[in-house]
């Protein structure tokens, strides 16, 4: 049985760490309240720019851009996975990285081994893949901190690019979409060829004039709807771990509290009995005597 000290040095270790997941879900409710509404205000603007450039295409059926036409067949595959770099969100990064998994291995099963190349976004996929996948990976993006739009570009026109010059066929995304505070819902997404046709009649009579031409306008409009896209997820991604990390640690603190209650009472029970044994050790000495 362990002794009084142990567990009273185990009570005030249990406090400290409690001290830490108290703090830690403060600061990332704090954070979450600001990616909250970040990711508020990102969602209406994206969604704005891919009708319009829906609205626009299905219109100019004789323009086109490079980075709406679908190849077939598909030879290789860019598979984006988007992480956090911190851990400690519960299974926030692992039910991305699993649904990453899952995609990669259907799409190896049909294009073959080997013809999907990996860019990762956050320490956590980089490290899940490089102990799976190293000799697949094409860009890793750490660090990042608050997502900024920058980023976001950056990593828009590095895929681009290797879409223009056919090093890949197909982009497809996975990251964590914000649905709320308690749910996180893993999404994959078919970033590139970029859709924005419809099934939808199409019309010749758009509600705006073109100018000075559709191709100027669908140059300037596609990579900077794929460029918003990027952003979005990766707001999307944010606000979902610090609501995850915010769930997590109010978890953790409530196991703290009922680890403590439960170290107090069995120290209390020790002590009785501690207390117990020497009452009966000076009774029975003083019979002796």
């Amino acid at each position: 049985m362990a002794s009084l000290r142990d567990i009273r040095r185990r009570i005030v270790s249990v406090k400290k760490t409690q001290q830490i997941t108290r703090a830690m879900r403060m600061v990332a409710a704090a954070k979450l309240r600001r990616a909250q509404s970040a990711i508020l205000s990102a969602r209406p603007y994206a969604e704005r720019m891919r009708s319009t450039l829906m609205e626009i295409a299905r219109g100019q059926q004789d323009v086109g851009h490079p980075l709406l036409v679908a190849r077939e067949p598909v030879r290789k595959l860019d598979l984006v996975a988007i992480t956090s770099d911190r851990g400690l969100a519960g299974a926030f990064n692992a039910n991305v990285l699993k649904l990453a998994s899952r995609v990669l291995e259907e799409r190896e099963q049909v294009l073959g081994p080997r013809s999907v190349s990996l860019t990762l976004v956050g320490r956590k996929a980089a490290e899940f893949f490089r102990r799976r996948r190293p000799g697949q990976i094409d860009q890793v993006y750490a660090g990042l901190g608050t997502v900024t739009y920058d980023q976001a570009a950056r990593l828009a026109r590095h895929l681009a690019e290797r879409f223009t010059t056919g090093e890949s066929d197909e982009v497809v995304l996975v990251y964590s979409e914000f649905v709320s505070t308690m749910n996180q819902q893993p999404s994959a997404l078919t970033l590139l060829p970029f859709k924005a046709a419809s099934d939808e009649p199409i019309s010749e009579n758009l509600p705006f004039e073109i100018e000075p031409d559709a191709a100027t306008l669908l140059g300037a409009l596609v990579p900077k709807a794929l460029e918003v896209e990027i952003f979005r997820a990766l707001l999307e991604n944010q606000a979902g771990e610090h609501a995850a990390r915010m769930t997590a640690m109010e978890s953790a603190t409530r196991n703290t509290e009922e680890m403590i209650g439960s170290l107090t009472l069995k120290y209390n029970r020790v002590r009785q009995a501690a207390i117990t044994r020497e009452l009966v050790e000076i009774i029975s000495g003083a019979e002796a005597l």
